[in-house]
């Protein structure tokens, strides 16, 4: 059986339709900062559970609640989830992580570093610059972990 875990960041505020179909039948949401409203989180969880993090434009009280990092466990697999890459301060190779998510660059991300998966789902959010809109899937099995970057412009 797969376990597909929605990756979502950057929303500033903004959920798109494309992404709420695009995150339909998911088993769980993480969301990876600057949520920009709390109304985004309520609308995640009406889709799936939902583990998210503050992020740099998280400012407001209501953001209070929510914290700078997240360790998950999905699935049997370890995830850790920051807003931004740069402010890695642990070692996810040396901590049994097999997942880190991050945001903040709006730049979607795939790659494998000392068994361990980065993956940026980029911006879901208002388009900044000429990056695309995305958003990501992993799907989760016995022997299986397949990251997708899903785009929302072809929705």
């Amino acid at each position: 059986m797969t376990f597909r875990i929605g990756i979502i960041s950057d929303t500033h505020g903004l959920l798109r339709p494309e992404a709420e179909r695009r995150l339909a039948g998911v088993d769980h949401i993480i969301h990876g900062g600057d949520i920009g409203s709390p109304e985004i989180i309520a609308t995640l969880q009406q889709i799936a559970p939902v583990t998210a993090i503050r992020g740099n434009v998280d400012t407001a009280g209501w953001a209070a609640t929510y914290a700078d990092t997240a360790l998950v466990r999905l699935a049997g697999r370890t995830l850790y989830v920051l807003h931004d890459l740069k402010t890695l301060q642990v070692s996810p190779a040396a901590l049994g992580i097999d997942i880190v998510v991050s945001g903040h660059s709006h730049v979607p991300t795939l790659k494998t570093v000392d068994g361990v998966l980065y993956l940026n789902p980029g911006s879901a959010g208002r388009r900044r610059f000429k990056l695309p809109i995305t958003l990501a899937t992993v799907d989760i099995g016995p022997d299986v972990l397949r990251p997708v970057i899903q785009d929302l412009s072809s929705s």
